[in-house]
């Protein structure tokens, strides 16, 4: 059985009787059982469900632009009233976009509970062009508060949540620490979030997980600026960050540079969403993994959890990143996709429940 972690009885009951999954004994594919086996299998074992996008460009601030993707549901049978639709806003993890099958598995468990789905592509990498020289990192929230204000502008009827995988989960617990209550969102579910940031960056340089992760995710950074690189010379030695090797390498030459940290150390405490945990002001439902090399057990805030009411930990035995893969042929829904459908439906249609919290 997971481990639930929560110091309010109130938001335990709740989950108990509303999402009832984080109780129930999670069977991880016994072929598969193993953590790295599971992160690696995951996106080639699950089916990829089809989803129609409406695709809308925002402009920002400084002058760029972030890249939106919409299920607007319109044949929901149970919100036929557009305005007032309860509306799920969804954050990939680091090199991700509304692409990823762990995404398409989300809108497709929200699409049978009536609701909208928007997915918040980090800047650059969803096909859009660069405006500016600037992409995006798990400490710079400017991005994920416009569209938040966005989303809740557009419907300001429609109640509103949120859902970031990975390196999403980051981003959003970083800005949710941020803003503490105020904020349009009524509660947020965090699936694979690394907890801190040095403790995942030396997890992944381990020469296994090097080889396994951390090597391709780099190469996957540089691949997703190298389409830009006109763009971001004008800022950066663009060979330099090409020659990296680590993500370490990657952020110390490019992302500490760009959102003007002094070293990446300062950029990976900034980063850290351990550190932001007794600020979050709205119920938030975390699942990890305690085999998850990007985020190792020991690092998981299980101590500072329990000092705030809003927050729940849900902890298995094994799962890896974001794999969760459960039954003897796991293609169509993972522990993780139970966990959300379970616990978005739970806010949404009973959250008055623990908001009196």
């Amino acid at each position: 059985k997971p481990q639930l972690v929560a110091s309010n009885d109130r938001f335990s009951r709740f989950l108990e009787e509303y999402c009832p999954v984080v109780t129930e004994t999670y069977y991880p594919t016994i072929w598969c059982w193993e953590g790295r086996v599971q992160t690696l299998l995951r996106p080639f074992i699950t089916s990829r469900p089809q989803v129609q996008y409406r695709n809308e460009l925002i402009k920002t601030a400084d002058g760029g632009q972030i890249s939106l993707d919409w299920f607007d549901n319109n044949d929901s049978s149970y919100y036929p009233d557009a305005s007032t639709r309860p509306t799920v806003l969804l954050l990939p993890g680091l090199t991700g976009t509304s692409k990823e099958s762990y995404i398409l598995h989300m809108i497709h468990q929200s699409e049978t509970l009536g609701y909208r789905c928007v997915v918040f592509n980090n800047r650059g990498i969803a096909g859009e062009e660069l405006l500016t020289p600037r992409t995006y990192c798990a400490a710079n929230t400017e991005d994920l508060e416009a569209v938040i204000h966005h989303v809740h502008n557009l419907h300001p009827s429609a109640p509103l949540m949120a859902a970031g995988v990975s390196m999403g989960g980051m981003l959003l617990l970083n800005y949710l620490g941020k803003t503490g209550r105020d904020t349009p969102l009524m509660a947020a579910a965090i699936f694979s979030a690394g907890w801190n940031v040095f403790e995942s960056i030396e997890s992944l340089e381990k020469p296994l997980n090097w080889l396994l992760f951390n090597y391709y995710l780099t190469t996957c950074l540089q691949s997703s600026i190298s389409r830009h690189r006109q763009m971001l010379e004008k800022l950066f030695d663009m060979d330099l960050v090409m020659k990296a090797r680590t993500i370490r390498e990657f952020d110390k030459q490019f992302t500490s540079v760009m959102f003007g940290y002094r070293s990446v150390d300062d950029y990976y405490e900034d980063a850290s969403p351990c550190l932001k945990l007794k600020s979050i002001g709205i119920p938030v439902l975390c699942l990890n993994s305690v085999d998850d090399v990007f985020s190792p057990a020991h690092a998981i805030p299980v101590e500072t959890a329990k000092q705030n009411a809003n927050v729940a930990l849900v902890l298995t035995s094994c799962g890896g990143h974001i794999g969760f893969l459960e039954g003897i042929w796991p293609r169509k829904c993972t522990y993780m996709d139970r966990v959300f459908k379970q616990f978005v439906q739970a806010v949404f249609e009973h959250g008055n429940k623990i908001f009196s919290m």
